[in-house]
């Protein structure tokens, strides 16, 4: 019999605990739930033992599953790379097979012993006492799995395991059970990992993914359980909670709209499963099973009562139809909105969507060879971009993709980025908000001319470009440079700095950055911007970049900090690597991007001779030498700069490396007094980086670098350890290091050396000189 407490079955509802994309939600079940099954012949409420349980996940989807078993009241749940191990009850382990989105398969260890040979693993299985979970009447199957081992063929373990079985039948009972391979009353799993075998009895049966609903399927579909990740990733629960529709306007066979009902429905997403791995198992509990069901088509007709909208639609009419018929095997037909209409040419209303719907677009765009050889697929991004923007201001937005660089002709900024696999192909799951302050903004750069309007100048700007790109490339590839300048005002009709940056998060892509010089006051004006329109236009020609990877600066003659001051306020960053390490730089907020590029030598070297000692970084910037020390292992680091949002960066760079607090100090303070107030404090390894020239009010006077250097060096030189290195450096062009201080200190300069390859055409971009304090 069934008995419930007043209010029996509640539907469990998703709460936020968190924010970020699929992390931080629970379910939370009603207080006074309260169900009793009772055996016809006891009428005691049935107990089980605790056991521990294993439940497998695919790839990158282990961290929703634990969230999710332990939701659903199981303790001790551990995460591996296969899957979640925990620890309940039988009606436990019921709850994670009928409930669990995620999840492949629920298994119950049986035994786990050394398996070197197939004698070995026959013997091990043969002890196991198998007329606990199965007679001679029930049918078997044995899957294996081997990694690491000395046995390589799984086959062959998988037909020992199934001898020792039966032998052991046909030696206690003169019976023996048979092989069903496709639906077996049990279903045995042996996975053998470095000559240790583990015995497992699967309670799902068939993979947990196969809802039964999907027969029919279109090109390239997604599993039922990916497609649940993608939505728990996209904060769909969410969402849904709060009434915002779901959409997707490539959907397919209807995979992630079928999903995403039965989320917000509270539907148990193995209801309608007619095979189970326990159903002939010894050790199953009909009541408790049958109470679970009834609990659930509980919870699936009160869901059902107040769903949000959703609709599909597919520019494929035979694929909608199909998506219809996955509809409909589930019983949720009626609930979804599908519409037959292409992305190009979306059209909301058809969709029954109002201007006042809001909520959750996520899609898994077409993919293929044939699609990626045509050039098709750019398209199909940027027709789905226009739709989102014309559209779907202020929805979410969740895009599926092999292939993370198509997301970028969406023509919007990712505000996140999570990293998945279909099957055993890696994938990316990008994030975004509809919302005009997201959008590339192409008007940043100047004006790009049709090729016929270039002028003769601008061909032979081409021909210097093309051959400097090919010369730095291939250097760079030898000597594992990812950021470095490719042109500096090697023609004085286009004066400019062209520099490339690597993209550490989408491999093979980069920035393209162009400083234009300005062109001085007697230079007629129509003609410079003629100029600046031939630059812009062949650099993009050149490097093949589309608008929102190529950024456009002009540099002013700087007085003071001018080089320090903002110039927007996008506060769009990006992450580079420089060596092992990598650093934020931005574009487009300043006139500098956080990064000088002919520092590299001079940061490489820091790196180098750090290991072990103190390191102080004066005029730290935005703290890449710091992070070149403490990566090469530095004992502490001393970061000291005058700007709030200089260090800010600093601990950016520093946390992004996954450095510690501990050991690196980051002081916001004036460099030249603080070095003049440090009494205690020595250092091993100092890099002294000052500007050429500033008059911030902050400092207690404005600071000239040639007037200035000799008290500096010579104040910096006091916090130095006998046998440690200091590291001078300034970009003044016709800097003079005073004789006597090199005389007295035995300076030495570095200069030539330091200056990096790619900067070759300017031999004064800096100068630098080393001082070794006698030990």
């Amino acid at each position: 019999m069934f008995r419930s407490a007043p209010g029996e079955f509640p539907a469990l509802q998703w709460a936020k605990t968190q924010t970020g994309y699929g992390d931080g939600y629970r379910l939370n079940p009603c207080q006074n739930l309260s169900l009793e099954v009772q055996t016809p012949s006891s009428g005691a409420r049935l107990r089980a033992m605790t056991t521990t349980y294993f439940a497998t996940a695919p790839l990158g989807m282990t961290d929703l599953l634990e969230q999710e078993i332990n939701q659903l009241g199981a303790s001790a749940c551990q995460a591996s790379r296969a899957g979640v191990s925990f620890d309940g009850d039988i009606e436990t382990a019921y709850r994670v097979c009928l409930w669990s989105r995620i999840a492949n398969r629920v298994l119950l260890p049986l035994a786990s012993f050394a398996a070197d040979t197939p004698e070995a693993l026959y013997d091990g299985v043969k002890a196991i006492d198998w007329q606990a979970h199965l007679s001679s009447r029930e049918t078997l199957a044995v899957d294996a799995n081997i990694s690491s081992s000395a046995m390589t063929h799984t086959q062959y373990a998988a037909l020992r395991v199934k001898d020792a079985i039966v032998d052991q039948f046909s030696e206690r009972f003169g019976k023996r059970p048979n092989v069903d391979v496709n639906a077996p009353d049990v279903r045995i799993n042996c996975y053998i990992h470095k000559d240790e075998a583990t015995i497992y009895l699967d309670l799902s049966g068939n993979s947990l993914h196969q809802r039964n609903y999907r027969l029919a399927i279109g090109q390239a579909p997604l599993k039922e359980n990916l497609a649940a990740a993608i939505l728990l990733r996209a904060r769909w629960p969410e969402i849904s909670g709060h009434g915002g529709a779901l959409v997707d306007p490539m959907c397919g066979s209807g995979t992630l709209l079928i999903e995403g009902l039965m989320m917000a429905a509270d539907i148990a997403p193995g209801l309608d499963r007619t095979y189970w791995g326990f159903s002939g198992w010894k050790g199953h509990k009909p009541a408790i099973w049958e109470r679970l069901l009834a609990e659930a088509n509980y919870r699936r007709t009160r869901g059902l009562e107040n769903i949000p909208l959703i609709c599909g639609s597919d520019a494929d009419e035979r694929v909608v139809g199909l998506a219809r018929e996955n509809a409909e095997r589930a019983g949720l037909a009626d609930y979804i909105h599908f519409t037959v209409q292409d992305v190009h040419h979306y059209q909301p209303e058809a969709a029954g969507l109002t201007p006042e719907s809001t909520g959750l677009i996520v899609t898994n765009p077409p993919y293929g060879r044939r699609l990626a050889e045509t050039g098709e697929l750019p398209a199909i991004y940027a027709a789905l971009g226009a739709t989102l923007k014309r559209c779907f201001v202020g929805w979410q937005v969740s895009v599926f993709t092999e292939d993370q660089k198509l997301g970028h002709h969406l023509g919007m900024r990712s505000q996140k980025v999570n990293s998945l696999y279909n099957g055993a192909i890696p994938c990316k799951l990008m994030h975004y908000l509809v919302d005009e302050k997201n959008y590339y903004r192409y008007e940043r750069l100047p004006k790009r001319l049709a090729a016929d309007a270039l002028s003769e100048q601008a061909q032979g700007f081409r021909n210097r470009l093309q051959k400097n790109l090919k010369q730095l490339r291939k250097w760079a590839r030898q000597e594992d440079v990812t950021n470095y300048r490719v042109y500096d005002a090697d023609l004085p009709d286009y004066s400019a700095a062209v520099d490339v940056y690597s993209d550490v998060v989408v491999s093979d892509l980069y920035w393209v950055v162009i400083q234009e010089y300005e062109a001085p006051a007697t230079i007629d004006p129509q003609k410079a911007r003629t100029r600046t329109f031939e630059l812009v236009t062949v650099v993009q020609e050149i490097f093949g970049v589309p608008d929102e990877r190529l950024f456009y600066k002009q540099r002013t003659r700087q007085r003071g900090d001018a080089q320090y001051e903002k110039l927007s306020e996008e506060r769009h960053f990006h992450i580079v690597r420089e060596g092992v390490c990598k650093l934020w730089v931005n574009f487009e907020d300043y006139l500098d991007t956080g990064l000088f590029l002919d520092h590299r030598p001079v940061r490489s070297r820091i790196g180098q001779e750090a290991a072990g000692k103190d390191f102080l970084n004066l005029f730290a910037y935005t703290g890449a030498a710091t992070v070149q020390a403490a990566m090469g292992g530095a004992r502490s680091t001393t970061t000291v700069d005058m700007s709030k949002t200089y260090l800010a960066w600093a601990q950016r760079n520093l946390a992004l490396n996954n450095l510690p607090d501990n050991g690196h100090q980051l002081v916001q303070a004036d460099c030249i007094e603080w070095v003049r107030l440090q009494a205690q404090q020595s250092y091993d390894l100092i890099f002294l980086d000052p500007p050429t020239f500033s008059n911030s009010k902050r400092m207690k006077q404005n600071f000239d670098v040639q007037r200035d250097h000799v008290a500096l060096v010579s104040a910096t030189l006091r916090l130095l350890r006998p046998g440690g290195t200091l590291y001078f450096s300034n970009n003044q062009r016709n800097f003079r290091l005073d004789g006597q201080l090199a005389e007295q200190t035995g300076a030495v300069n570095l200069s030539r050396e330091s200056v990096p390859f790619d900067f070759r055409r300017r031999q004064n971009i800096h100068h630098l000189w080393q001082f070794i304090k006698k030990a």
